[in-house]
């Protein structure tokens, strides 16, 4: 049984702080990869370290959402209806998908894909921020127009085939299942490769959790990985007493960093069988067949 593992670093460009961590991380290849946020405050400093390395594995993280009252971003593009009273991307995904127009949408989206060309970043993939591109909210998706300019790129796009049954986010959310399948088939008939599954953890320290039980839970879902390709994200940082008084989650933060440089967790990979890969794998072996897509697109609509 052939299983593998996506560890990718979401919010590379938010932070010095997250900046460093990542870093650090994708130096000593402790993890596949990292996604980059273009409109984050760090992205600068983020797309220089990556420009002086010959193998980033570094894909964009659209964002559309600014979700940290003491740390806010504005988009690209300044649309209005991007943003709220404060001139920071909404708050929440909710009002994201509430209020901002859908062709200013699509515009700030190109403008995400420019900056990252035009900084000089060969992306292998590309993910979403606090997914706010999904319709989770409203039923108000933008996948089709990203499957569109992932295909025409050859870029995989962090979607995933099943849901483990183990998941149990993913599994309470209502339809979640019909609606994967269909985004599924359509990213299909657009050239657009994804993982098998995805592997989801609260973002915030859970009533009781310590480092160990976070640690121990996470190295539990090593062994349950099912056959195939498996991604799963973190937003390791470092340790920083400005950014601790402005988001209550960051402990977790340092967790993550924490957890990945731990012995205990490099044991448990190499114990359960378990090779890390990053998304130029899922590029390469995990397209589908187009015309096989489309017919079962056709057949759900």
């Amino acid at each position: 049984m052939n299983r593998y593992l996506i560890l990718n670093c979401d919010d590379f460009g938010q932070s010095p702080a997250a900046n460093r961590a990542i870093m650090h991380l994708l130096e000593e290849r402790r993890v596949s990869s990292a996604t980059i946020m273009p409109p984050a405050p760090a992205f600068e400093e983020a797309a220089a370290w990556v420009r002086g390395r010959a193998d980033p594995r570094v894909g964009l993280h659209l964002t559309l959402t600014s979700e940290l009252p003491g740390h806010r971003w504005s988009s690209l593009t300044g649309h209005p209806s991007l943003h709220d009273e404060t001139g920071g991307m909404h708050l929440t995904v909710a009002d994201f998908e509430k209020l901002a127009d859908p062709k200013a949408v699509r515009a700030e989206i190109n403008a995400q894909f420019d900056q990252v060309k035009d900084a000089g970043l060969p992306i292998t993939h590309v993910d979403n921020h606090m997914g706010s591109l999904y319709g989770i909210e409203t039923g108000r998706s933008y996948l089709p127009y990203v499957f569109w300019q992932c295909g025409r790129r050859g870029l995989p796009f962090r979607i995933f085939r099943h849901i483990h049954p183990r998941d149990t986010f993913l599994n309470s959310i209502a339809g979640a299942k019909e609606a994967l399948a269909k985004a599924v088939a359509l990213a299909d008939t657009l050239g657009v490769a994804m993982p098998d599954y995805l592997l989801t953890h609260p973002y915030h320290i859970v009533e009781g959790e310590t480092y160990d039980s976070f640690k121990s839970s996470l190295i539990a879902k090593i062994y349950e990985l099912p056959e195939g390709v498996s991604e799963t994200y973190i937003h390791p940082a470092v340790e920083d007493d400005h950014m601790q008084t402005i988001i209550p989650s960051w402990d977790k933060r340092v967790w993550e960093y924490k957890l990945v440089l731990d012995d205990d967790f490099a044991y448990a990979l190499k114990d359960a069988g378990v090779q890390l890969v990053d998304y130029r794998y899922v590029r390469d072996n995990l397209k589908r067949s187009r015309l096989k897509a489309a017919w079962s697109l056709f057949r759900r609509l």
